[in-house]
């Protein structure tokens, strides 16, 4: 730790308490305050607040300011001999603090230290979803992405805070991303309210990812809002679509959806709308299909990671609303799915049924976490 001493104070008027002995030396009560700041030093380890103490007086106030300008907001203590920053220190950053003391006897006076921390030998990222300012459909959820294993969640999940415009009850959960990769994301105990206003505020500087994760080195924010209440129904067994709104059937649509018995059957339960992705090209190699198809879609709706869509497809009118007979996608005519890609939005829930699927869609493959019981999901939480 280091430890600063004040400078002596000045003598005080006569008969004061504090006035100095026969050998001109400060009275006990007025000796320079003892302050001492942890970290110390150069190339200090990051990941710990700030703390400074005093002892043989008190703390007014503490200024903690990096190198950018930027202060560690914190408090002291009420008995004066402490404060802790809010905040942790970050790798790679010099700090300077400045605290005001008072003695015992009513001396104030100021002291300074500087210490500076190690960089960061490796550097975490993240991905996230939905972007700012966007309106998302009331089943999307938050989610994070990391470029590197994440092994302190717990850590790493408590700084991050969701606000909302009317105190919205969900839960952040612990998957494996479709990629590979540690995600958490964080979903509503049921679907979101219309016109509900989210904040993510991700506070990681200066948080440890754990070993082979290395450290946050930058905060992250979002803020988005909830549109209107839509659900898509999909029924397999009937080939049917159907898109309601606020509770109404808007339009029924006659659909094709995965063939049975095999890789080409679709997946049900809830998917949702990830991207609309418009005009792309489709290769059945990408999915692991071997009898190859390789051809530009309209209209297309990413539902999965994996390669579910729904698109327009008319090579296959003949079966619309009455087989299955597609690779997986849900396909429909050119002009339903003009008119449906003009509906929907991102965060728009599919909810898939039917006999013969290849099963329910993981939570990790797009957004899947509505499949799992609100329970189930709040176990996922490393905070539980």
């Amino acid at each position: 730790m280091a430890a600063l001493l004040a400078p002596l104070a000045a003598c005080s008027s006569s008969g004061s308490s504090s006035a100095p002995d026969s050998e001109g030396k400060p009275s006990a009560d007025d000796r320079p305050v003892t302050v001492t700041v942890t970290p110390e030093g150069e190339r200090a380890p990051a990941g710990e607040p700030v703390k400074v103490t005093a002892s043989g007086g008190r703390l007014t106030s503490v200024t903690v300011t990096d190198d950018e300008g930027h202060r560690l907001a914190g408090k002291v203590a009420a008995d004066g001999r402490s404060w802790v920053s809010d905040r942790k220190a970050v790798p790679g950053a010099s700090y300077a603090v400045t605290a005001a003391t008072r003695t015992e006897g009513g001396t104030a006076k100021s002291t300074r230290a500087d210490f500076s921390t190690a960089p960061a030998d490796k550097v975490n990222k993240v991905d996230w979803r939905p972007g700012a300012g966007a309106t998302v459909g009331v089943a999307q959820p938050i989610s994070l992405v990391f470029d590197n294993p994440v092994k302190n969640k717990a850590e790493v999940e408590k700084q991050l805070r969701i606000t909302t415009s009317n105190d919205t009850e969900g839960s952040w959960g612990w998957i494996r991303d479709w990629s590979g990769r540690d995600r958490v994301d964080w979903r509503p105990k049921a679907y979101w309210k219309p016109g509900t206003k989210v904040t993510l505020n991700a506070e990681l500087n200066g948080t440890d990812s754990g070993t082979d994760g290395g450290w946050f080195v930058r905060d992250y924010t979002t803020a988005f809002t909830i549109g209107a209440r839509q659900i898509v129904k999909v029924d397999l067994d009937s080939h049917q679509l159907a898109l309601e709104r606020d509770g109404e059937t808007v339009r029924r649509i006659p659909v094709s959806g995965g063939t049975p018995g095999g890789d080409k059957r679709s997946w049900r339960g809830t998917a949702v709308l990830m991207a609309k992705e418009g005009t792309i090209n489709m290769n059945s190699e990408t999915v692991g299909l071997r009898d190859a198809y390789d051809k530009m879609v309209d209209y297309s709706m990413r539902l999965t990671w994996s390669g579910m869509y729904a698109h327009a497809a008319p090579w296959n009118a003949r079966y619309f609303g009455n087989s299955n007979q597609s690779s997986g996608c849900i396909g429909m005519s050119d002009a339903n799915a003009a008119w449906f890609y003009g509906q929907v939005r991102p965060g728009d829930p599919f909810e898939i049924t039917g006999k013969d699927t290849k099963g329910v869609v993981a939570p990790g493959n797009g957004f899947g976490a509505w499949n799992l019981s609100w329970s189930e999901w709040q176990q996922k939480s490393a905070l539980r």
